[in-house]
């Protein structure tokens, strides 16, 4: 659990009434990350949703053979900064991540319960709409980070 005096300081947030932001809160865990730190990787269960606080995250996507692991190469995409939204793939099914993301600096990072947030949204449907609206808006953000890095290969 995180305190909701926390994540009133994030524009990200200001959708939530009170009540939104304790029940969210509750399902919260702050944790630290170093750089190097490997916070998710493709293919994994989307079991947590994440938001960063402070420092810096790296979002790359991986190419691998699947008949031979070694032959791996990681593609970078783009930055996460802090008050950003990453691991959205939590709230969007398979539920399954897509990227890797790796610690660039030492920071720390809110863990969000992904199955938790999930019941909480079937329940409220302004808050389904608030967080869906939230992982969208991060969604196209990073779609247009990956157009640009398409278009840079290319040229």
């Amino acid at each position: 659990m995180v305190s909701p005096e926390l994540l009133r300081r994030y524009a990200f947030f200001g959708f939530l009434d009170d009540a939104q932001l304790k029940a969210v809160a509750m399902i919260f865990e702050e944790l630290a990350v170093a750089p190097g730190d490997v916070i998710l990787e493709p293919g994994q269960p989307a079991a947590a949703l994440y938001f960063l606080i402070t420092g810096s995250v790296e979002l790359s996507y991986v190419i691998q053979d699947e008949l031979n692991s070694s032959l791996r190469q990681e593609i970078y995409i783009s930055d996460i900064n802090p008050g950003e939204i990453f691991g959205i793939s939590a709230l969007i099914e398979p539920y399954q991540y897509t990227g890797l993301m790796r610690a660039t600096s030492a920071g720390r990072v809110l863990k969000i319960n992904a199955a938790a947030l999930r019941a909480l949204c079937e329940v409220d449907t302004r808050l389904a709409y608030g967080w869906m609206r939230q992982t969208a808006k991060a969604a196209m953000e990073r779609l247009q980070a990956t157009r640009i890095q398409l278009a840079a290969a290319r040229a």
